[in-house]
């Protein structure tokens, strides 16, 4: 048993413990970054308010850290896991709201390892990870907001919800949940609507210039997510297949969450009461629950396919539900059970990704990235006198060029628009099909499979 006194060491013990295994691991595992962390590196070399899949805080972050390590792979795992680690902290925060004794909000962190969005995918920075941290925020300032009705909190609130959503729309559905909590309780909340009015206020105008660029290019991110989501050629089928796979796989995540809860409890004497007469139990139910029946919903209505990656911010706060509303059934004598079992999802995480990197040679993180910008580098010093400036072609692989050369050459994922940024003395690269890149480049051709390089510059 943990002393009470121990337990805020023992939870900063944990983050930390977390955050240097997850950034070791895939760093001396994987020879390259994974896609979609190569994909938002591509989007900040070419900063914007937004980008054909998706808005742009994750290239904002990533451009930030490229500007302070550069092309150093750890960095990026590294910054994955702080916004891991800021996510835990503020539900930790939460979870204190909510407890009164702290061994309760312990329970609430430590049940999350039994959540592999928050271990053993959490290398691969992307949208779903850059939610992580406001997604927590959110609810923290919010609860705190109603509580308190402090104008600090509103704002930070505001803040935090328009971060969310720039980091991927679906973070939408945590605000839903939080306005249909508002006004479910209308009147003990009225007193607060000028203030959360001021959030919303504040959070669409840090929202605009996005909106701006949404208009400007004909709302390529909302397009790219109905097609993501099987949207754009519907089936009637489609409206009972994609909810059913979508529950069933939400069951199966959540199996070793429920089997760590389960080592909690008293042996038959499992008792629920939901007490929705209680704020903070029909705020855990609202923050937690309607998310995901929101998914749920709109998977039966449009007959959208919800990827499983999708939801990964959607579970943050269901180690503070269970616990909550399982509290009368814990048996704190079965706590050190419950510690054999963290640790040993805590250990398996790891010990998994590590086998999977080890012995699996097909995944994009053994795609030799940087060896490739060798030899591209090689054949332009060969050919040319000026600096590789822009590379011209998909996120992976003309994106893998723009992150290992040392020039740091802007992306782009097409000429088209983007013809009139480029200057006459600028070095180019376009990447793609050699086939057809062969009979077209009016400079120097080559070829590593399967693309093909044609490298244009000043000789």
């Amino acid at each position: 048993m943990i002393k009470k006194k121990n337990i805020n060491k023992v939870f900063l013990l944990f983050i930390s413990m977390h955050l240097m295994i997850w950034t070791l691991i895939p760093s001396i595992s994987n020879i390259n970054l994974p896609l979609d962390t190569i994909e938002a590196l591509a989007w900040g070399s070419n900063l914007d308010w937004g980008f054909n899949k998706h808005p742009p805080f994750s290239a904002f972050a990533t451009e930030f850290f490229y500007s302070i390590f550069g092309p150093n792979d750890w960095a990026y795992y590294f910054l994955s896991q702080i916004f891991v680690a800021v996510s835990f902290i503020y539900v930790w925060k939460f979870s204190n709201e909510i407890f009164e004794d702290k061994i309760h909000s312990l329970l609430s962190i430590m049940s999350l390892i039994g959540i592999y969005f928050y271990s053993f995918t959490t290398p691969e920075f992307n949208v779903n990870v850059a939610q992580l941290p406001f997604w927590a925020l959110t609810v923290y300032f919010f609860w705190k907001a109603i509580n308190s009705n402090g104008r600090k909190n509103w704002i930070f609130f505001g803040v935090f919800s328009a971060l969310g959503f720039l980091s991927k729309y679906l973070f939408i559905y945590i605000l839903l949940s939080i306005f249909f909590y508002f006004f479910l309780n209308f009147k003990e909340n009225k007193k607060f609507i000028y203030r959360y009015i001021l959030s919303i206020f504040i959070s669409f105008t840090i929202i605009a210039p996005h909106f701006i660029w949404l208009f400007k290019n004909d709302f390529v991110t909302i397009f790219y997510g109905l097609k993501r989501s099987a949207l754009t050629d519907p089936s009637w089928i489609s409206h009972l297949e994609n909810p059913l796979i979508f529950f069933l796989k939400q069951i199966l995540i959540l199996i070793p969450f429920l089997i760590m809860i389960l080592f909690l409890l008293k042996k038959f004497k499992f008792k629920l009461k939901l007490n929705l007469k209680n704020r903070k139990t029909l705020f855990l139910i609202s923050i937690n629950l309607i998310p995901v029946f929101l998914m749920l919903i709109t998977s039966i209505i449009t007959g959208a396919k919800i990827r499983t990656m999708w939801m990964t911010p959607f579970y943050l706060f269901f180690g503070t539900l269970f616990i909550e509303l399982l509290r009368k059934n814990i048996d704190i004598k079965k706590i050190k059970k419950f510690y054999v079992v963290f640790l040993f999802f805590f250990i398996l995480s790891p010990a998994l990704y590590l086998s999977v990197s080890i012995y699996d040679k097909k995944k994009r993180t053994d795609f030799p990235g940087k060896e490739i910008a060798r030899l591209v580098q090689n054949k332009w010093n060969n050919n040319f006198i000026n600096d590789i400036k822009i590379v011209i072609g998909d996120e992976w692989f003309a994106g893998n060029l723009s992150y290992h050369l040392l020039s740091r050459p802007i992306w782009f994922n097409e000429l088209k628009k983007n013809a009139s940024k480029i200057k006459d003395d600028q070095g180019v690269i376009y990447v793609g099909n050699p086939k057809i890149l062969k009979k077209i480049c009016p400079g120097v051709f080559g070829k590593i499979a399967p693309v093909g390089y044609c490298m244009i510059g000043k000789r």
